[in-house]
């Protein structure tokens, strides 16, 4: 009988979820509370509609054709390590179909079931979101030291990543930030891209509407002057 995995919701062309055109599969849960997060509807794991792996596949295969060369399907979230057997059997369902497996992570969960879904992730977006432990600890929930760890496992098995970041003015806009960003790509060969993401606060009618406080409402929205001169840096 095959698994079943609770998703929030699907994008069917999505652009900016790994390389080319994307299916992009939300998996619904997270073990994380990020002051930034723009999906706390995500965060209830017992959430969300459950799907099986060949029926997510199906509505897989009907884009097929805007994927192209680079394009594929990419898992998100929520986090989807904590759904890592389900999200092994379909990546697996499409590494068959010939569909390239793309994998979008904060990196904070390591276990055997990980290591068996990176078997078949052709790459990772891995979520860096401070240069420091704790801030990690203080506006992420766990330490640094847990996508370090990740982006280690992923250096030794070759797998390619792009290392992502949304820029919180205050927290993170800073020359160290973004240098900590460009230090790990240096330190790991694996790392080919990374990405500068502005904070943005459109999600705060979400937290509105489950009727609990967005904590970094009060945070500006980084200029487009200061998103240029971090992503110059790089």
């Amino acid at each position: 009988m095959s698994l079943k995995g609770r998703i929030h919701s699907f994008q069917s062309l999505g652009t900016v979820d790994g390389p080319g055109i994307r299916f992009v599969v939300f998996l619904q849960g997270c073990n994380l509370r990020c002051g930034c997060c723009h999906n706390p509807d995500t965060w209830d794991v017992a959430g969300g509609t459950e799907y099986t792996a060949d029926e997510i596949l199906a509505k897989v295969l009907r884009f097929r054709e805007y994927f192209g060369e680079k394009g594929g399907i990419t898992l998100s979230g929520g986090e989807p390590l904590l759904q890592s057997e389900f999200s092994y059997e379909l990546f697996t369902l499409c590494h068959k179909n010939r569909i390239n497996t793309c994998l979008d992570t904060s990196g904070c969960i390591f276990s055997d079931d990980v290591k068996k879904l990176l078997t078949v992730t052709d790459r990772v977006l891995l979520d860096v979101k401070y240069a420091d432990d704790e801030s990690y600890r203080k506006y992420v929930g766990c330490s640094l030291s847990k996508p370090i760890e990740f982006l280690e496992y992923l250096n030794e098995q070759g797998i390619p990543v792009t290392l992502r970041q949304v820029i919180i003015p205050t927290l993170n806009d800073s020359n160290q930030s973004v240098n900590f960003l460009d230090t790990l790509r240096k330190k790991y060969s694996v790392v080919d891209k990374i990405e500068l993401l502005p904070f943005r606060k459109i999600c705060q009618v979400k937290y509105d509407d489950m009727g609990i406080e967005f904590p970094f409402k009060d945070i500006s929205v980084p200029s487009k002057e200061i998103m240029d001169k971090l992503n110059q840096m790089l």
